[in-house]
């Protein structure tokens, strides 16, 4: 277990993981991507989780976001064990805590920014118009109030790159974790996107999980784990 500073002992977790291990089945074979993993993030805390290709970074993300689940171990967000609940009840407690960003925005090319921004509100049950406020309010506070109405297709990567980090903002998530969230913009464009995660963390007190191949912006965001052979270890 990574231990935390004295300063966080009294924070609220966001994730326990504990002792959570991932193996696969291949034929008559047994492939361990990673074994005896644990890791406490804090409410208001960004953790980057660096590695090599292959190591098992998104595998992990995708168990903290009750996307896979573990061979052993267990997983829970905001004190509620994730994988004891049905499918569905994945879904509804993921739309409700957690916020998702990947390296391709996955937003939907036919609908507005602010469209894209809505959808998580409108499967939550939303009413249409308190959806369109808080989607327009987000929008507005990563920079893009002037965008609305514009499509991905009419937007820079930077800017789609912004609508889906709203998106994953907009439910007021407890944690938003992150798959290479800059892996396909330039440097500059990057550093905006990096400026902004660092705001609204310290503005919202959300908690941020990213997995990234950029040391730089890993460093610069807070604590920096290491995933090699399949264990998780403190970056020096």
């Amino acid at each position: 277990m990574n231990k935390e500073p004295e300063a966080m002992k009294d924070t609220p977790l966001v994730i326990d993981c504990r002792q959570v291990t991932r193996t696969y089945t291949q034929g008559p074979e047994k492939l361990t991507i990673f074994s005896d993993i644990s890791l406490e993030v804090t409410a208001g805390e960004t953790v980057a989780i660096v590695g090599s290709s292959g190591a098992g970074k998104t595998t992990l993300l995708n168990l903290l976001g009750g996307l896979d689940k573990p061979s052993t171990g267990q997983i829970s967000i905001c004190g509620k064990d994730i994988h004891r609940l049905s499918e569905s009840g994945r879904a509804r407690f993921r739309n409700r805590h957690l916020g998702f960003v990947y390296q391709f925005h996955h937003l939907l090319p036919e609908f507005t920014a602010l469209e894209n921004v809505m959808m998580p509100c409108a499967l939550g049950g939303m009413a249409v118009n308190d959806a369109r406020a808080r989607a327009q309010s987000i929008l507005q506070r990563v920079g893009l109030a002037e965008r609305l109405e514009h499509k991905p297709g009419e937007l820079s990567g930077g800017e789609r790159q912004r609508v889906a980090i709203a998106r994953a903002l907009v439910n007021e998530p407890d944690c938003v974790l992150m798959d290479e969230p800059t892996g396909n913009l330039d440097e500059h464009t990057g550093e905006g996107v990096r400026a902004l995660i660092e705001s609204l963390r310290d503005q919202l007190g959300i908690a941020f999980v990213m997995v990234t191949h950029d040391m730089k912006m890993a460093r610069s965001l807070g604590r920096v784990l290491r995933l090699e052979q399949g264990r998780l270890v403190q970056e020096a």
